[in-house]
């Protein structure tokens, strides 16, 4: 016995290519046939309906032959209600099978086959006729999947029945031979399958062994082997396809081409339910008028249409026949005729603007429409849709706006959308609005929108609004009888009266399209009544949903529907088939059993959902959705009313979509031929080429079911803090979404890293433009702007490890350099345009901002971000007593806030809890208040320097005091545990009070006046926890000690610049100050006086405010802009020199490294910590750096000095003065150092000694160290030279006498160190052998490449050079093949160094060809890039932040990079196809140790010898040179060392020389 197996695997293919296996138009590579067609066969069963002339010819056949029929006619029943009339099985008998005996079923199948056998033999019947009525008539047909490439898997072996498929020739009296029956099934039927279908077969044949059988491990292993061989061609033909996947277009581009077919798709869709032709001809007349400047606003209640008319408006107006330009726009994500997942503003008015953008305009390149911020708040977006409205069409293209659902959107969304509407429309556009009848405010709104007597008589007499009311009767009547021919059915007489009577009571269109799933279930003997039919749509729902659950398992039912309907996006056939399999925990109502689904049972469900279900396409699957929000509202009332529930289904959901696999009941599951193995997963599906493709369903669904599932801390820990789910919605062109997720605020204690989400946000925002055409540059972007403030936010280091452990090729981050600005953390921006604010104060986490109107807005910073306007409390009282609303400040304790006004001599306390309002009066306008620690006595200070004490419970006046020069009190400080209040007035003079008895009047102690020329306090800052006080004067800004109340130090402002307000760092090692016409905040360190960053603002700052942990920036115009304070902290605690790094030199190690920035100082750092640790003090700018092979000396040269320093002792043993040296150089083998001199002599020195060995005499330019260090190689007049070591005398020359041409470049090579590489002007190569002096000429580079010696370099082998750098190319020579090779750059070059080995090439460029309309920082800055030599492969580029000025690349593979600012920056080369150690990896903290304030790690400073001791020629002192720890430096520095401080805008420094007097001391030039 034989049979043939069809097989074909379900879920590989799909994961590789993300689509639906279960649909024919889903897939465009996958293959869901699966079938098992066998020798022994199941048994046909008895037809479930026989039309009425062939079952009367059966029974007529049997009666003639003598055979009863009684048994055939009482098991069937005759049924009017079918087209034909037929013959149906009555009920019991239609599930036989499993309800009768089966001797009885038996008998009656034989004897329905010999009434089909006499048939055939006396002629009356066909044998293709009867071929009929040998199969089993519930076995659905086998349907093959269309697909561009396919496998069948054809394999021949011995098995056991199975009842799929009974097939038997009609024409034979017995039932046909085995060999017939598998002749005919291979000869015919296969060879017909895979023809027609251009199948790829494997054709496999096996035999059992007759006494055995196939055994199950058997079974198993050839079904193993068979998949596994099926999936690896699969996997090999995916790799196959023409796919793009490296060279990623924009994903803005596809997200707007997307979002268009799915719109275009969705209305042709939904366009094939409209029936109502009268109301296109309205909307077409609308169209075509030119004078109406005012929208068309459809309307009517649900159900009647509204959205399926403006699909057919839609498809008529931008279809072949339209000669209108149309441009749809749905409010819903999911679908326009579901608003129940809407998001906020932001998104819809953007996805709005995506579609608009779609339209065609003749000066569309001169029109910047696409180019939205990610983050436009929604003044912005009014801006760009007006000028969108106002530019794109014209009267040869006129622009129709369709808008459906905007009332159904949440928090008012939709009428803000009006409002940004512009009035009156421009002449060539056509605007078309839905409204639900019931929604009066919305549509009151419009009116007043486009307020005019025209327009309100017009929407009132129906010219510009269209009622949509219910349908004719007659015309319900012929749409349910149209429904039931197509499906083959009718309904009797009695029958079509009761349904004209549901009809009458309700004609919605939808509830017609019910009526037919109902009546299509009766038969002409059904007993029906009026209360058979439901009343209404939800009713008819509701039983339509009772009928499924008696046909289907309730719980299939109950969760199939719940599934559909709380989907964010809709579901795919395969992924409601693999939520149904999930095992249920919680039975829903109705089921009493637990259970898993197959695949035939979900498909027969949806087969009988098929009419009220839709299947569009939603970013790139085919997804199944209610074809209306009603059955949305039915499911949830039904099934999802309870919470729990509802909860549970997400989680289920979530489950799914992020992969896990736990839940699945895979005993179940085998049982019934289910797969138990669900689909991965992952955020982006993976190729063997590389690259990949986003799970889109994934990053769609798995956000909001975490959401809706209350399961937040997921949400956030998995997803935002997730690397890999925000490399997929940016690839997937959902940068926006992206943004709005990680700054919504959930109400939860669950969220535990709203900062962390924050500076995300803003590091996204900040390259929004960058990332939106450069995707995959993402990984760069975040590692490089997150890794300095890791230990500010440690939540993140997971984020920064997966961009690490996701990185194959590339370049990786060792050292980040300090970053040359904070990001802020937030941006809140006032949409209300007609207030212009006028102030703002701060006190404890209350803002309160004062406009010029007189109202009065509140902001709680630990509070909802979102500013409330707040009753002016005390305007009543002001307007009573005839003064001015003009607050001058305010201070709050706990729940009571001190307000007092300008000019004015009384404060006011309100108690919030218990809204009371008392007055204090003083006797003079007050100037500031103060509340003491237990909020029993309040301070206020006065304009004539009076400070008056109350008692807040009994209202009374205590005490008074004044100091003694009357001058205004513009502070007041409490130290209650010294029992002391110090006042500091407008002059900046302190008075110290003691006021230990409240009772008394205070006690002066002592009194500071300052001294010489002062102006006004315009500041002041208090930090009570450094016991500092900072005030701010427009020429300086001075420092006080509070413990001793002594000043302590002094900045003046820059020249020609006034400081405007100062305030102190969260730790007080730094200070922020605003200066006049100056759009960003400096940041001065307290210890150096350096600006070490600025704070960006978008606008001209107003006030600075300092909370508990945030900096506030506050513009004229009431825009917040909010810094972490200790993210401020970090980034000016960042090591950097004084100046740009102009050389790097690094120990062949590559762990210690050496920088130079042209001053005094030279920095050694350390790779393991990132952090520099001693400091080189020289007596004058160090002009050259050089580090012995082994790294144990370090020689420098400073003002002519030579200085040898011991690296790991930081001693300066030797100090060789008068030199007059322009280089120097040590020999390989470390013991000797060259001194190189263009005026003088060249000299030879011992380094450990200092002796001279000897002199040399010629100047040799770009003079190198043969490899042996025997001779010293350089140019003199053209020709090549080598001097000897020992004695200093020329003993070989190189030189072109033929042809007499210069030497231009040459090169030593450390692995040949006889030869040396000698390049001549005209370009020839030469080698010349030292030792032999002999010359091999190789060849001669062609004109087009030429050698430049400022550029040439070459690897230690010899096998590259880098020949020169010219515009947009770096050309190379290959000389190990001897080929030239040119490779092409983006940009000009800054700089470029190619790597020792021989493996790499790493250049820095400059970005050309900018757009104009781009703001975003990273298409104007550097990039460095890094090419492999071996086959011209770009690994990585890393986006820099500042200007560079020095680059290296060492041994290990590490690219240095010196930067303007002093800061250095070094990363790893990863190539997965070199093999190397284990790459030097980035510093981590050890944990356990206590963390160093970072203002304390300034490196040692190691100074040189004393000039005493300093000798022509050689030091030979041997003391060791001193050194100092930096906290003694740096308390040098706060008491009496010099402050330097520069001005960005006019590059001058200053200079403290005395603690009372700074001066300007000298200009340089800033970076």
């Amino acid at each position: 016995m034989f049979c043939i197996v069809i097989s074909l695997i379900n879920y590989q293919l799909t994961i590789l290519n993300n689509s639906s296996p279960c649909c024919c138009s889903s897939c465009d590579h996958t293959v869901v046939l699966q079938a098992l067609v066998g020798h022994q066969y199941g048994t046909a069963r008895v037809p479930a309906q026989v039309e009425v002339s062939e079952l009367q010819l059966l029974l007529q056949q049997c009666q003639e032959a003598g055979v009863s029929t009684q048994e055939l006619e009482k098991v069937y029943q005759r049924d009017e209600n079918t087209i034909p009339t037929t013959y149906c099985l009555r009920a019991p008998h239609r599930r036989s099978y499993s309800l009768v005996i089966k001797t009885k079923e038996e008998e009656l199948r034989k004897l329905f086959q010999a009434a089909v056998s006499l048939c055939v033999q006396s002629g009356s019947m066909t044998p293709e006729r009867a071929k009929i009525f040998y199969r089993s008539g519930e076995i659905p047909h086998i349907a093959v999947c269309v697909c561009v490439k396919s496998f069948v898997i054809i394999h021949c072996f011995h098995c056991e029945k199975f009842p799929l498929l009974y097939f038997q020739d009609a024409t034979l009296s017995s039932s046909p031979t085995n060999e017939k029956l598998l002749s005919e099934l291979c000869e015919c039927f296969l060879p017909h399958l895979v023809t027609s279908r251009q199948l790829l077969v494997y054709t496999i044949t096996t035999e059992c062994d007759r006494r055995h059988g196939y055994t199950s491990a058997r079974r198993r292993g050839y079904a193993d082997s068979l998949c596994q061989q099926v999936y690896c061609d699969l996997v090999q033909m995916t790799d196959g396809l023409n796919v793009s996947q490296s060279a990623e277009p924009s994903p803005l581009c596809d997200v707007l081409s997307r979002e268009q077919a799915e719109q275009e798709q969705l209305c042709d869709i939904l366009s094939r339910f409209y029936d109502l032709c009268s109301y296109w001809l309205q909307v077409r007349a609308y169209v075509k008028q030119r004078y109406h400047q005012f929208p068309l606003v459809v309307t009517g209640g649900p159900c009647t249409g509204k959205t399926v008319l403006l699909a057919h408006c839609t498809q008529q107006v931008g279809g072949p026949k339209g000669n209108l330009k149309e441009v749809t726009s749905s409010c819903s994500q999911t679908s326009v005729l579901d608003s129940q997942h809407e998001g906020g503003t932001k998104e819809h008015v953007s996805d709005c603007k995506q579609s608009w953008s779609t339209a065609q305009h003749p000066d569309q390149r001169q029109l910047d429409f696409g180019n939205i911020k990610p983050d436009a708040c929604l003044s912005e977006l009014k801006e760009h849709l007006s000028s969108l409205i106002s530019h794109l069409p014209s009267t040869e293209k006129p622009l129709v706006l369709i808008l459906d659902g905007l009332d159904q959107l949440k928090n008012n969304t939709g009428l803000q959308i009006i409002e940004c509407l512009p009035r009156p429309l421009p002449p060539a556009v056509k605007l078309i609005v839905t409204a639900s009848s019931n929604r009066e405010h919305f549509l009151q709104a419009i009116k007043l929108h486009y307020a005019s007597q025209s327009v309100s008589e017009d929407m009132c007499t129906g010219r510009l609004c269209i009622q949509l009311g219910l349908v004719d009767r007659k015309q319900s009547v012929q749409m349910l009888a149209s429904l039931l021919k197509g499906s083959g059915r009718r309904v009797t007489s009695g029958q079509q009266a009761l349904v004209n009577q549901a009809l009458a009571r309700c004609c919605l269109p939808l509830y017609a399209r019910l009526l037919h799933a109902h009546t299509s279930l009766w038969r002409s003997d059904s007993d029906v009544t009026e209360s058979s039919l439901p009343d209404g749509v939800h009713s008819s729902i509701s039983a339509l949903l009772d009928h499924l659950e008696q046909k289907h398992f309730s719980s299939i039912v109950a969760r199939t529907v719940s599934y559909l309907t709380i989907s964010r996006s809709g579901l795919t056939e395969a992924e409601l088939a693999d939520l149904l399999s999930i095992k249920e925990d919680l039975p829903h109502k109705g089921s009493s059993f637990k259970m898993t689904v197959p695949q035939v049972d979900v498909e027969r469900l949806l087969l009988d959902l098929k009419s009220f279900l839709i299947q569009r396409k939603v970013a790139g699957s085919l997804v199944l959705f209610w074809v209306s929000r009603h059955f949305k509202l039915v499911v949830a009332k039904r099934y999802l009313d309870a919470p729990d529930v509802r909860r549970r289904l997400h989680s289920e959901m979530a489950d799914y979509f992020s992969g896990q696999t736990s839940g699945v009941n895979k005993d179940a599951a085998l049982k019934t031929h289910t797969d138990t193995r669900q689909p991965s997963q992952p955020f982006v599906f993976t190729s063997i080429k590389g690259g990949g493709r986003v799970n889109v369903r994934k990053i769609v669904e798995l956000p909001y079911h975490l959401q809706q599932s209350g399961r937040w801390k997921e949400f956030e820990c998995v997803l935002l803090l997730s690397f890999g789910f925000h490399q997929a919605m940016v690839r997937a062109g959902l940068l926006g979404d992206l943004l709005a997720m990680l700054e919504t605020e959930e109400e939860s204690s669950q969220v535990k890293f709203v900062r962390e989400r924050l500076l995300l946000a803003s590091t996204l925002k900040s390259s929004a433009c960058f990332l939106q055409s450069s995707p995959l540059q993402l990984p760069s972007v975040m590692e490089t702007n997150l890794l300095p403030y890791l230990e500010v936010f440690p939540a993140l280091e997971g984020y920064v490890r997966e961009i690490k452990e996701g990185r194959g090729s590339g370049l990786e981050i060792v050292l980040c350099p300090s970053p040359p600005c904070v990001p802020h953390i937030q941006y809140l921006k006032c949409e209300q345009t007609e207030l212009k604010f006028a102030g703002v104060k701060s006190s404890g986490p209350f803002l309160l901002l004062s406009t010029s109107c007189s109202k009065l807005f509140v902001w709680d910073v630990e509070g909802p971000e979102k500013f409330l306007e707040v009753k002016d409390p005390f305007k009543n009282t002001c307007e009573s007593s005839e003064t001015p609303s003009n607050i001058e400040g305010f201070v709050a304790h706990q729940k009571t806030l001190s307000v007092w006004w300008k000019d004015e001599s009384f404060v006011s306390v309100f108690d919030i809890s218990s809204e009371t309002l008392t007055h204090f009066q003083c006797q003079s306008p007050v100037t500031c208040s103060v509340f003491s620690s237990d909020g029993f006595f309040m301070y206020c200070g006065q304009e004539e320097g009076t400070v008056s004490v109350f008692d807040m419970k009994s209202s009374s006046l205590l005490s008074t005091c004044s100091n003694s020069n009357h001058s205004a009190v513009t502070l007041i400080i409490l130290h209650e545990d010294k029992r002391e209040m110090a006042c500091v007035d407008r002059t900046g003079s302190v008075a110290l009070w003691d006021v230990a008895a409240n009772t008394q009047p205070p006690r002066l102690v002592k009194e500071s006046f300052t001294q010489g020329y002062s102006t006004n306090i315009l500041s002041t800052d208090y930090c009570s926890e450094i016991n500092t006080l900072l005030m701010c004067q427009a020429h300086q800004a001075s420092l006080w000690d509070t413990c001793n109340w002594e000043l302590w130090d002094q900045f003046l402002a820059p020249q020609g610049r006034a400081f405007t307000q100062a305030v102190l760092s969260q730790d007080g090692h730094l200070f922020l100050a605003l200066l006049d016409t100056c759009t960003f905040i400096l940041v001065w360190r307290v210890s150096s006086g350096e600006c070490v960053l600025s704070l960006e603002t978008n606008k001209q700052p107003h006030t600075l405010l300092k909370m508990a942990s945030d900096v506030i920036c506050v513009s004229h115009d009431g825009c917040l802009t909010v810094w972490d304070s200790e993210m401020i902290d970090a980034a000016g605690s960042a090591q950097k020199m004084g100046g740009g790094v102009k050389e790097v030199v690094v120990e062949q190690t590559g762990v210690w490294f050496y920088t130079r920035d042209g001053s005094e100082k030279v920095w050694k750092w350390s790779l393991d910590t990132g952090l520099p640790h001693v400091n080189f003090l020289h007596t004058g700018p160090v002009e050259k750096l050089q580090l012995s092979p082994n790294g144990i000396h370090l020689v420098s040269l400073s003002a002519g000095d030579i200085y040898v320093w011991r690296t790991e002792t930081g001693e300066n043993i030797l100090r060789i003065g008068g030199s007059r040296a322009r280089d120097i150089l040590i020999t390989p083998n470390n013991n000797f150092g060259v001194s190189i001199s263009e005026r003088g002599l060249s000299r030879v020195f011992k380094i450990a000694q200092g002796n001279i060995v000897c002199s040399i005499h010629p100047y040799l330019s770009d003079a190198q160290v043969s490899p042996e260090s025997t001779y010293l190689l350089g140019c003199c007049h053209g020709d090549l030279l080598a001097a000897s070591l020992w004695s200093g005398s020329i003993s070989k020359r190189f030189s072109c006498v033929e042809s007499s041409e210069e030497v231009v470049a040459f090169q030593t090579l450390s692995q040949h160190p006889e030869f040396v590489v000698v390049m001549a002007a005209s370009g020839t190569v030469y080698t010349w052998k030292v030792a032999e002096e002999t010359v091999c000429w190789h060849f001669q580079l062609p004109h087009m490449f030429h050698c430049q010696p400022e550029d040439f370099q070459m690897s230690s082998n010899g096998s590259y050079a880098l020949l020169s750098i010219d515009s947009g190319a770096i050309n190379l020579l290959n000389l190990s093949r001897v080929t030239l090779c040119s490779f092409k750059v983006e940009g000009p070059v800054i700089k470029a160094c190619l790597d020792k080995t021989g493996h790499y090439v790493a250049y820095i460029t400059t970005p050309s060809g900018l757009e104009d309309s781009c703001d975003c920082y990273l298409h104007a800055r550097p990039i460095l890039r890094v090419t492999r030599l071996s086959d011209g492969e770009r690994l990585g580029a890393v986006h820099l932040s500042k200007n560079p000025l020095a680059l290296v690349i060492c041994e290990q593979h590490c690219v240095f990079v010196g930067f303007g600012d002093g800061s250095v920056g070094v990363y790893y080369i990863s190539d997965v196809t070199v093999d190397e150690d284990e790459p030097i990896r980035c510093w981590e903290d050890p944990s356990g140790q206590l963390k160093q304030c970072p203002f304390d790690r300034t490196p040692f400073s190691c100074f040189m010898r004393p000039k005493s001791l300093l000798k022509t020629h050689v030091s030979r002192a041997k003391r060791p040179g001193t050194s100092r720890d930096s906290s003694h430096i740096r308390k040098s520095c706060l008491c009496g060392g010099n402050m330097r401080c520069y001005d960005k805008g006019s590059s001058h420094i200053y200079q403290r020389t005395s603690r009372r007097s700074p001066r300007l001391f000298g200009a340089c030039s800033v970076d």
